[in-house]
């Protein structure tokens, strides 16, 4: 193999856990609004305020988790970018991130990011509103 094919090789290999992180992030996004309004339900069907309140642990969480598959997504394209521009004698299919962690966000400026709260905090807020409904 040569020098070439193994960078193409080394960048298919980056790129699919790139691919892999977003999917997982797109899934977290599901799973959190499924769950949500599966616990909504629950509650409406009861009539009692836990469900409501447990709606937040999920809502947290998968916050976080996809504020955690954002960041590594972010970490994998700079290091895409790293091999890209590479040396060709230098090219050893490494994974390691370490060196660009520097390049990117830390974990809770990713899971405050515009697009995370866009998405997480609607679903933080459509909760809120429902416990606000509920107790009128």
């Amino acid at each position: 193999m040569d020098a070439e094919e193994k960078r193409i090789r080394h960048l298919e290999l980056i790129q699919g856990i790139i691919n892999r992180m977003a999917k997982n992030s797109f899934l977290l996004k599901g799973w959190s609004v499924v769950l949500v309004s599966a616990l909504f339900a629950l509650g409406a069907k009861d009539s009692t305020s836990h469900y409501v309140y447990l709606t937040y642990l999920p809502a947290i969480v998968f916050w976080g988790l996809d504020g955690y598959f954002l960041r590594q997504e972010k970490l994998f394209r700079n290091l895409y970018d790293s091999v890209r521009l590479m040396e060709l004698s230098l090219v050893d299919f490494s994974m390691n991130t370490k060196e660009i962690e520097k390049t990117v966000d830390s974990w809770s400026k990713v899971v405050l990011s515009r697009t995370l709260i866009s998405f997480h905090g609607i679903v933080l807020l459509a909760i809120i509103i429902v416990m606000i409904l509920q107790f009128i």
